[in-house]
């Protein structure tokens, strides 16, 4: 089989700032991956600058008791320390210079694969949604203020054109521009998040701030687990998608750090603005818009700033969301091109919104308890996928575009066993403690465990890491052990192969 009819591309392929990507989910040959941490650094700073980190401070603080102090340190250790585990990901695209869901295939199996792929396909599209129904309501009134445009439905259906038009610009183009854009396009939009913080700053009733009491211990452990699966959990499937692009010889500190310091920074800002603005006040906590309960917050004239700031860190989020969700997508066996599948990915978002907006009658607390319900196998996916690294350092180029029998990562009938079953007792342990509701009387479901310390703390997630992480770790070490050699003695790539002779590249 020759390199064109593995991977569906030519050799030829580039990488270049306006150009459309050609690659898809194949490794990328060491010769084009040029990046560094650097790189990496503004993709997630670019991708977190999002309003949406306001109202998970204001939820610390207002719901939770805590007092700023601990809010702040809530923040810093959760937003820190889960992108550090999607910095210990990144490493793996280091390695196998390939997205991370296809990476996961040497883990899973080509058909075990199958399942964690379409949850995280699923999440990945959820948030779009999200990202893109808000962006939209925060135009609409860009609009009203600006021009005296009323929403109504028309305008509503070109004000998520709008977004996922210019959402499908980056992300159809590829890489190198979606690196180029995060990166320039965050001076402004975080300039205009400084600006905008400046005037919240001056609403915060520091009395209430200083004289608040401190929470107990067991609510700031809890804290930190919800700002760590708002935030860094929901990315970690994305981990490798980027650093696919890394150099080889780029040191595994300076990427995980570079993915920890790039979200944590803004993360922890915004979250931390967020508790101030709750002292005293929870309206932002149980907002159901966000955009609207902030534009209250300011004078009338920042209302034009702010809500640019709102769409533009909206949009820096949603790029990146979409690039791997098309990667993602040709993963799970779309035969298209990249580009192509970006396409589809943002045709199913844009309906989502019009469906959302114009026909459901309540949006974010259905859609996000839905969406909420899928961190839990994600969580367990992550599980699995950092105890294999322990064992791993090279990826066969080949098994992983190779899904039949032929396939050194085929195991048993396209399904290893020691991984898909450890991921699955880990997402049931995982739902045993989770209660999925919209509100009291909106009961979706209820585990038998939702009672627990874990269960009203909302820690499930964590009961599903630490089971799919032993579990895999007891039963699949020794094959992992074995799977680590695989790509020694697989046929690579003959890029790989070669760039492995003269460069005895770092692991």
């Amino acid at each position: 089989m020759s390199t064109t009819e593995l991977t569906g591309t030519t050799p030829a392929d580039t990488n270049r700032v306006g150009a459309i990507e050609t690659r898809g989910i194949e490794p990328v040959p060491p010769t084009e991956r040029t990046g560094g941490p650097g790189q990496l650094f503004w993709v997630w700073f670019a991708a977190n600058i999002s309003i949406l980190g306001l109202p998970l401070g204001a939820t610390l603080v207002a719901l939770r008791g805590m007092n700023i102090w601990q809010a702040l340190l809530v923040a810093a250790i959760g937003s820190f320390g889960s992108f550090a585990l999607v910095g210990l990901i990144s490493l793996a695209g280091k390695w196998g210079g390939a997205p991370s869901m296809t990476l996961s295939r040497a883990i899973f199996g080509p058909r075990g694969n199958h399942g964690p792929t379409v949850i995280s396909w699923l999440s990945r599209v959820g948030w779009e949604t999200v990202n893109t129904t808000t962006a939209a309501y925060a135009l609409l009134a860009l609009l009203d203020i600006a021009f005296g445009l009323t929403a109504n439905p028309v305008l509503t259906v070109i004000s998520l054109l709008v977004f996922v038009a210019l959402t499908l610009v980056v992300s159809g183009l590829g890489h190198a521009t979606l690196v180029w854009i995060q990166q320039w396009a965050t001076y402004v939009f975080g300039a205009l998040n400084i600006i905008v913080a400046a005037f919240l700053i001056a609403r915060v009733d520091w009395d209430a701030v200083l004289d608040a009491p401190a929470a107990p211990l067991s609510v700031v452990i809890a804290g930190i687990g919800v700002i760590a699966a708002g935030t860094g959990i929901g990315w970690a499937n994305a981990g490798a998608d980027m650093a696919r692009y890394q150099h080889r010889n780029v040191r595994g500190g300076r990427i995980v750090a570079a993915a920890s310091a790039g979200a944590g920074i803004p993360l922890f800002l915004l979250i931390g603005l967020g508790g101030l603005l709750s002292a005293g006040d929870g309206s932002l906590a149980s907002a159901s818009d966000p955009v609207s309960a902030i534009q209250v917050m300011l004078p009338s004239w920042m209302a034009v700033p702010y809500l640019l700031a709102a769409f533009g860190g909206l949009l820096l989020s949603n790029n990146l969301s979409v690039y791997s969700a098309g990667l993602t997508m040709i993963t799970l066996g779309v035969r298209t091109r990249r580009v192509v599948a970006v396409g589809l990915d943002i045709v199913l978002t844009l309906a989502g919104g019009i469906y959302f907006m114009l026909i459901a009658g309540n949006f974010y607390g259905p859609f996000i308890t839905f969406i909420s319900l899928l961190a839990v196998p994600i969580t367990a996916w992550v599980a699995v996928f950092l105890g294999d690294m322990l064992f791993r350092r090279e990826y066969d180029s080949r098994g992983l575009m190779d899904t039949a029998r032929t396939s050194v990562y085929w195991y048993h009938g396209g399904f290893r066993w020691s991984a898909v079953l450890s991921w699955l007792a880990g997402t049931v342990v995982g739902l045993l403690f989770l209660t999925a509701s919209t509100s009291a009387d909106d009961v979706w479901f209820s585990g038998p465990l939702a009672d627990s310390w874990l269960g009203t703390n909302g820690l499930g997630w964590v009961a599903a890491f630490v089971v799919a992480g032993i579990l895999y770790l007891l039963f699949g070490a020794r094959s992992a052990r074995r799977g680590g050699t695989a790509g020694r003695v697989g046929q690579r790539l003959p890029e790989v192969e070669a760039s492995h002779r003269s460069t005895g590249a770092e692991r």
